[in-house]
């Protein structure tokens, strides 16, 4: 059955939900805060999750930051924010979806069967993009598309399905600038138009987990251009 994971700290809108995604058959969970959220996501990996703006003590900005660094799974955000620039900066930080308070349910819903339909398509793809399934290491990096296993100086290194992709799309036209367009099209897929900054974060979460800042990285940024991978040779 499909999990949906509410963070919701307003015990009506939480009930809401919950009546709401269970009438539709879902199965649905609740944390009260981010920090428990976050434990929900990491242990019971749901397959989509609502998360709140306003949550206390932590930020459904840095929950948000959080789940990406764990998991691909989809997350519509809920807020009483309707700026545009609040919208933006959802979709920016990695949001799937954003929806303002009051919400029509019949809305909400559609939203989430867009996001599970899409995520399913993405699901189904294990291995790497382009079909590329031999290891590739030059003494820096190591991926194994078969055992989904990376090791990056010789440490190894977990890393969700798109971070993967990435860097194996990235690794595989070591040399080659891929506009953040090629970026999307072969490692996720991006309803929101916001292509070159979903990908700028995507690039800055990967690089922090490969241990390599900005300056030392192989994964290189071509201002106005895209990124490459440089092998130490090149």
């Amino acid at each position: 059955m499909t999990t949906i994971l509410a963070i919701e700290d307003e015990p009506d809108i939480e009930l809401a939900l919950r009546m709401l995604f269970e009438r539709e058959g879902y199965d649905f969970a609740a944390a009260a805060d981010g920090r428990s959220g976050l434990r929900q996501v990491h242990r019971g990996r749901p397959d989509l999750v609502v998360l709140d703006v306003g949550l206390p003590e932590m930020v459904g900005w840095s929950v948000l930051e959080r789940i990406r660094d764990i998991a691909d799974v989809p997350v519509l955000m809920l807020s009483a924010l309707s700026q545009e620039s609040d919208k933006v900066r959802g979709l920016r930080s990695g949001a799937d979806d954003y929806l303002t308070k009051p919400f029509a349910n019949n809305e909400l819903l559609a939203r989430v069967e867009a996001l599970l339909r899409r995520s399913g398509a993405s699901r189904a793809d294990t291995t790497a993009s382009d079909g590329w399934e031999e290891p590739y290491d030059d003494g820096v990096v190591h991926v194994d598309p078969r055992t989904r296993r990376v090791e990056a100086d010789g440490r190894e290194v977990e890393l969700t399905n798109t971070e993967f992709r990435l860097l194996n799309t990235l690794v595989r036209h070591a040399g080659a600038v891929l506009s953040a367009r090629q970026l999307l099209e072969r490692v996720w897929d991006d309803p929101t138009g916001l292509a070159p900054e979903r990908v700028k974060f995507a690039v800055l979460r990967l690089r922090r987990k490969l241990g390599w800042s900005s300056e030392d990285a192989p994964i290189k940024a071509v201002r106005g251009v895209g990124y490459r991978y440089l092998r130490r040779r090149d």
